[in-house]
């Protein structure tokens, strides 16, 4: 029996006039009645591409020149924006990103709910460079390099990227490349480190290493002698997650925290603890959820997939009571942390199965008069169809995917409620991540 075989690359690079861009932010082209989805490239954009895959329906190519430019077109602050994947819009305008975010959550309310805000809110925004606070970096030893990498893989294939530095995550990390790739070759170990976990709060960034071998005496002393030199915490984790463990600082406080500025509150976490990536559009995120609740002083809060209290503690702040519900244990425990932490004391902390109707839980039966969701990508549809039981007067909804928070304002709209406002929030500049925020009012 004969294998099919692969279906050969154009070798020659094409000229392709971008129409429009994709919702992952490619230029669309079309060429012999075939869509071509080009990296690197803009609307109205004249540009020489590459095939780099091709399907039955459409190809995929990389900009190789702009043979006409878009007033869209910027420089990109990274030498390596070209190749890697971590981020995907660094030839675009800060402004056109916006506009291209914006336009995403537009349609998607139109596609899958139907709907429109009364009022569309101008988009949060931060510094675009060296924002990012949390990340995986992947590590890979290439025996024919004799040389270990350090970084986010390519666009669309598993290769790891060669940068020496990463301009949006914190200079903490980002500037710290080199060093990091030098100490990992070093190593004995140095073809067994499978990845890293990078978190950073106000003061202090972590680095916790994927061991996948135990290590000799010789390369845990250089872990720590680099965390000493460069002013990290270090951490290991040789299986799963429940193995994470410091192994420098030996002593003190085993956690990462950030300031809330505007409610005088400090949240802390384990570095392996989910917390939001950008910490400038936090501050200002939960400003604007907050007051988006319009709260009285004697209303009961309900906030759906709490954290470590992220929302939970500032709401408690001009709330009466608030309710934190969580799926997760770990982060159940760190949200009572953080509430002693900062002497709150009308906020209560439950874990709880999301997937499910909760409405008879205890914490629920005496219902609430405002409520907060910030679910995970997969929305909250089931849930919002429970909601309404509580005849909650505001719902906020924080959302990490257009398509989903369209879904279930759909659903929230046909159970009475009514979409007053809605916005984007630059969470992840220069990637097509689009991070929203929408209020819903009972008619």
């Amino acid at each position: 029996m004969s294998r099919r075989r692969r279906k050969s690359l154009p070798v020659e690079p094409v000229q392709c006039d971008i129409e429009k861009l994709s919702h992952d932010g490619r230029g669309i082209a079309y060429r012999e009645g075939k869509i071509q989805f080009v990296d690197g490239a803009l609307p109205g954009e004249s540009v020489v591409a590459k095939v780099v895959g091709s399907r039955s329906k459409f190809d995929e190519l990389r900009t190789l020149e702009v043979l006409t430019a878009s007033p869209e077109r910027a420089t990109p602050p990274c030498d390596y924006a070209d190749l890697c994947g971590g981020c995907s819009l660094q030839h675009m305008t800060g402004d056109a990103q916006i506009q291209f975010k914006q336009k995403t959550l537009l349609e998607n309310f139109a596609h899958f709910g139907g709907i429109e805000p009364l009022h569309w809110e101008p988009p949060m925004r931060s510094p675009d460079l060296a924002y990012r606070r949390k990340a995986r970096l992947g590590v890979r030893f290439v025996p024919k390099r004799d040389s270990v990498l350090v970084g986010f893989r390519e666009k669309r294939n598993t290769f790891l990227t060669d940068i020496n530095r990463c301009v949006v995550m914190d200079v903490r990390i980002g500037e710290r490349i080199t060093d990091l790739r030098d100490m990992l070759y070093g190593l004995e170990a140095h073809n067994t480190i499978a990845q890293i976990e990078v978190a950073c709060g106000d003061e202090t960034a972590a680095l916790v290493f994927r061991n996948m071998e135990p290590l000799s005496a010789k390369d845990y002393e250089t872990l720590v002698s680099f965390g000493q030199a460069h002013d990290l915490h270090i951490y290991l984790q040789p299986k799963g997650p429940d193995t994470v463990h410091r192994i420098w600082p030996e002593q003190g406080e085993e956690r990462l925290s950030y300031r809330i500025d505007a409610f005088d509150l400090t949240m802390q976490f384990h570095p392996m603890d989910f917390t939001q990536v950008n910490a400038d559009i936090n501050q200002q995120m939960v400003v604007r959820a907050v007051e988006w609740l319009e709260l009285e002083p004697d209303d009961r809060v309900l906030d759906l997939f709490c954290g470590l209290g992220n929302f939970t503690l500032p709401l408690a702040r001009q709330a009466g009571q608030v309710i934190g519900v969580e799926g997760d244990d770990a982060m159940v425990i760190r949200g009572r942390e953080n509430a002693s932490l900062n002497g709150v004391d009308n906020v209560t902390f439950y874990g709880a199965n999301l997937q499910a109707d909760f409405t008879s839980e205890p914490w629920a039966a005496e219902g609430f008069d405002k409520i907060l969701i910030d679910p995970p990508r997969s929305g909250a549809q089931e849930i919002c169809e429970y909601l309404a039981a509580f005849g909650a007067k505001r719902i906020v909804y924080v959302s990490c995917n257009p398509a989903t928070l369209a879904r279930d304002a759909g659903v929230l709209v046909g159970k009475g409620y009514s979409l007053i406002r809605a916005g984007v929030m630059d969470m992840f500049p220069h990637t097509t991540h689009v991070e929203s925020i929408a209020v819903f009012e009972r008619a």
